[in-house]
């Protein structure tokens, strides 16, 4: 079975060929950080699925920010490009959660942890059960959000 690094090398061959810019530079700028993540630390290894779809949303994210602080310094080129290169990455990442689905995986982990009620005491231990369902499908700012919304 192809490993979602294999799919995105094969996309980088196909959006060469292509020559589609955006894409390309974007899936090299991709498959650099997974592999600078596969060798970072003690030994080389190859990254699961999970893992590579952990590198995809930090590096969406970091877009994300970039594109946000090239509008605030009136650079909208920069900051379409900085969106275009995200949506590349977002087609590789789990379909995102609605802030509903967040809010009823919150409402349930307080519920789980019988938070309700300690107020922002709890945070920390709501966070730890939504984070592992959530990753890679939602932007971890939004979850706390509603963690603090729910606790609050």
């Amino acid at each position: 079975m192809a490993t979602l690094k294999d799919r995105l090398r094969t996309d980088l061959t196909t959006a060469m060929k292509a020559r589609d810019e955006v894409r390309s530079s974007t899936l090299r700028m991709v498959l650099t950080a997974i592999t600078n993540a596969e060798v970072a630390g003690k030994s080389a290894r190859e990254l699961s699925d999970d893992e590579v779809v952990g590198v995809l949303s930090s590096e969406g994210k970091k877009r994300r920010e970039a594109a946000t602080a090239f509008d605030d310094g009136g650079r909208a080129e920069m900051a379409a490009k900085e969106r275009a290169e995200a949506a590349v990455i977002a087609d590789y990442l789990p379909e995102q959660l609605t802030t509903e689905e967040i809010a009823e995986l919150v409402r349930a982990a307080v519920e789980q942890t019988g938070a309700a009620g300690e107020g922002m005491r709890a945070m920390g231990k709501v966070m730890g059960v939504v984070q592992p369902q959530v990753k890679g499908r939602a932007d971890g700012g939004a979850v706390a959000a509603e963690v603090r919304r729910q606790l609050g």
